[in-house]
């Protein structure tokens, strides 16, 4: 919905009324890697639904415009640098959504790479220690200092982000498959440790979606130059790929109290992809 001025007095009741009734209403949420791509667009669905929004990515000018953007919609929303596979920049990012916001209850690990494109006997070791290390050990670190604030805080729910790469293998991946393979492992660990304790962690896998990562991959991938939709939209049994508001669409619903009853579990969000 395109709102008028901050200022205007109906602008000013919408956002009072979404703040109230919103999916997420009062609560105070952590996007990782929310600069550009999927974590922007869940950053702006959990501002639109009524919480405030810490924006999180090592990207400092994509970060910030994530946050402009949603005050620009009348929304709540502040910015810290932090690199997830760096324990003290995750534990500093954690500390700074408390002492901005004083609580946190809601967190989106969307930090990601892809890496780049080889068969694993053509594999660089860096190659590989960095993808694991941003995706694997960047969404561990982020559920430590999550789940050890959470707990002590009357719970939470968490959603990271594995990928339908999680779930089968690609060629020329396997350094993203690994790692998207580990989340979903991690999460599934986590919702068993601390569900009792009142801290819902669940995953999503997407298939393609319309981000710099997917084009990334198809422009290594592809030897004929063709485009991002040309190659992936008839890989998908729906006949085309996925937005990021549509994946933020279900980060946010399963933050919400509607999904009070989902831990554990990993949802495909990929247009048919894995049904294949």
């Amino acid at each position: 919905m395109d709102l008028g001025p901050i200022d205007d007095p109906s602008t000013k009741s919408f956002i009072k009324l979404r703040e109230a009734m919103g999916l997420v209403s009062g609560k105070v949420a952590l996007v990782t890697g929310s600069g550009a791509g999927i974590g922007r667009a869940a950053a702006l669905k959990f501002a639109e639904e009524g919480a405030k929004v810490f924006v999180s990515d090592v990207n400092s000018e994509g970060g910030n415009e994530t946050v402009a953007l949603i005050k620009q919609k009348g929304g709540d929303a502040a910015f810290a640098r932090a690199d997830v596979a760096r324990a003290a920049d995750v534990a500093a990012l954690v500390a700074d959504v408390v002492a901005t916001y004083g609580r946190l209850d809601c967190a989106c690990n969307n930090a990601g790479i892809e890496g780049r494109i080889a068969p694993i006997a053509e594999q660089m070791e860096q190659d590989f220690d960095e993808v694991m290390c941003v995706n694997a050990k960047g969404t561990f670190l982020c559920l430590k200092y999550e789940i050890a604030y959470m707990i002590r805080n009357g719970g939470g729910a968490i959603v990271n982000l594995a990928s339908v790469a999680g779930l089968i293998g690609f060629p020329g991946l396997g350094a993203y498959v690994a790692s998207k393979h580990a989340i979903i492992g991690l999460t599934k660990n986590a919702a068993l440790e601390y569900s009792k304790m009142g801290v819902r962690v669940n995953s999503i896998c997407p298939g393609g979606i319309e981000t710099r990562m997917l084009d990334s991959l198809v422009a290594q991938s592809s030897k004929a130059q063709v485009g991002t939709h040309e190659m992936m939209d008839p890989l998908h049994p729906i006949g085309r790929i996925g937005t990021p508001d549509e994946v933020a669409e279900l980060i946010v619903w399963l933050c919400s109290n509607r999904a009070s009853f989902l831990t554990g579990a990993n949802i495909s969000i990929d247009g048919g992809f894995v049904a294949q």
